[in-house]
């Protein structure tokens, strides 16, 4: 279990370490402009700190680590991007920690709905493959109209798409017919 942890955040650190330019793709913002794809968002950034305090209660937001200032201005450009390029959204999904939830309702200005799916996997490591298996069919769904943006956690994503991304990183899925994704690749908004 300990290595597991060091070993997330070692990948969060040298993902953090990557120039977020690197990951600019007008392709991939056309294929959101397109509509049809899945956008797992990683919440923006926190207060310091790894995981969740002890203690930490879902229904009692003091009590978790939640989104920084910085964190709180990096969710609203991410919602001027998409705004700015006229990425229709047409469902929107968050875990049910806090930081997400306030990630997805300041970038799209509206509250998400929550499922445990999208929860976050740090130190739970035992839920694993139960919440990966909930969450597949969310990711492979191709969204009728618009995009499904759900926004989550750096272990969460991983866990799925064995892609670490940074805070506010999204990575973009694009559904298959039989029910699975294919990652289309990775955005960063500065």
């Amino acid at each position: 279990m300990g290595i597991v942890r060091l070993l997330l955040v070692a990948v969060a650190f040298l993902g953090a370490a990557v120039p977020l330019h690197a990951f600019a793709d007008d392709g991939l913002w056309a294929s959101l402009r397109q509509g049809g794809q899945v956008v797992l968002v990683r919440h923006a950034s926190t207060t310091p700190g790894v995981g969740d305090p002890e203690g930490m209660k879902l229904s009692d937001c003091s009590t978790q680590r939640n989104l920084s200032n910085e964190g709180r201005e990096h969710a609203k450009r991410v919602g001027d991007a998409f705004r700015a390029r006229q990425v229709p959204v047409a469902q929107l999904i968050s875990s049910p920690w806090c930081r997400c939830i306030e990630t997805a309702t300041l970038a799209f200005g509206r509250k998400p709905e929550t499922s445990p799916a999208l929860g976050n996997l740090f130190g739970r490591g035992e839920l694993q493959a139960a919440q990966v298996a909930q969450l597949k069919p969310l990711a492979g769904r191709k969204p009728q109209a618009g995009n499904t943006i759900m926004v989550s956690h750096g272990s969460t994503i991983w866990a799925l798409t064995n892609v670490m991304p940074v805070m506010g990183e999204m990575v973009v899925l694009t559904p298959k017919a039989d029910g699975g994704f294919v990652v289309a690749g990775r955005l960063v908004v500065p």
